[in-house]
């Protein structure tokens, strides 16, 4: 039996879905049969659009503005008359230490990346709590909310405060909403060099990745496809990861191991190792 992933006749909203992972997410909600909308203060260059030539509209909104959150969503249901899917994928952090930080700054960034999401989900959450279908709402987090995150402390932290609201969500908004997260690690999208550099720069990275490479905007698209669809009918509460198998352990590195290097022999005995 074929498994296919169809949003027909469904509704769906992407924050800072114009461009980037986000315009990943949209593309692929399109062609999977929603009619998406994606919301961002500015509009794109051009139409976010799927393979077929569907397109999606756009909102503009801040999505740190619970008015205009509000506002937004009112008229994706006044347009639209629904709303099944969230994507909450609007956030990022400029890189600052916390030495040069101000207390001002990083709120700001901790507004952006967890206030904001919480805002637009009670506004998704009082569409979806009229509809009989109720609805599912996607968080895109981070690695940076598992493990330490110099430079961006504030990102981190929000991160994981976001992961930890989406399961609370899910206890209190369930059976009707769904919410679960996608733990993201690095993605590769027109920004990049921005981050890693050129080409080399960023098969360097791609390099520190098991399995790899960076991943693309239209594999994170994908993934939010399934978490939407009735496929992930009792998947609610979860985190997902998605980060190539994370980063290699850099003692490896230090004690001289590369990627591609053997596994020395082991021993007859674990107890005549040096390591345990």
């Amino acid at each position: 039996m074929a498994l296919s992933i169809d949003l027909s006749g469904r509704v769906a909203v992407v924050t800072g879905g114009t461009r980037g992972v986000g315009a990943g997410i949209t593309r692929a909600l399109l062609t999977a049969g929603a009619r998406v909308v994606a919301c961002a203060r500015r509009p794109p260059e051009r139409p976010v659009a799927a393979a077929d030539g569907r397109t999606a509209a756009f909102e503009p909104v801040d999505v740190r503005d619970p008015d205009a959150v509000t506002a937004c969503l009112d008229r994706v249901r006044a347009r639209h008359g629904r709303l099944d899917v969230l994507v909450n994928n609007a956030g990022g952090t400029p890189y600052r230490l916390l030495g040069d930080s101000s207390p001002q700054q990083a709120a700001r960034v901790l507004e952006l990346n967890l206030t904001a999401p919480l805002t637009v989900s009670l506004a998704a959450r009082a569409v979806m709590a009229r509809q009989e279908t109720g609805g599912s709402i996607i968080m895109i987090g981070s690695v940076s909310g598992t493990r330490p995150s110099p430079g961006t402390a504030a990102y981190g932290a929000a991160k994981a405060g976001l992961e930890n609201l989406a399961r609370t969500m899910a206890v209190e908004w369930a059976p009707h909403i769904r919410v679960n997260t996608l733990v993201l690690g690095m993605v590769r999208t027109e920004l990049s060099h921005l981050h890693y550099g050129d080409a080399d720069g960023l098969a360097a990275v791609g390099r520190t990745v098991p399995l790899g490479r960076l991943a693309t905007p239209g594999e994170v698209g994908e993934l939010c496809a399934f978490l939407a669809s009735d496929r992930c009918a009792y998947v609610s509460g979860a985190s997902l990861t998605v980060h190539g198998g994370g980063e290699r352990p850099a003692f490896l590195e230090a004690a001289g191991r590369p990627p591609d290097t053997p596994a020395p022999p082991r021993t007859a005995d674990p107890e005549d190792a040096d390591e345990r």
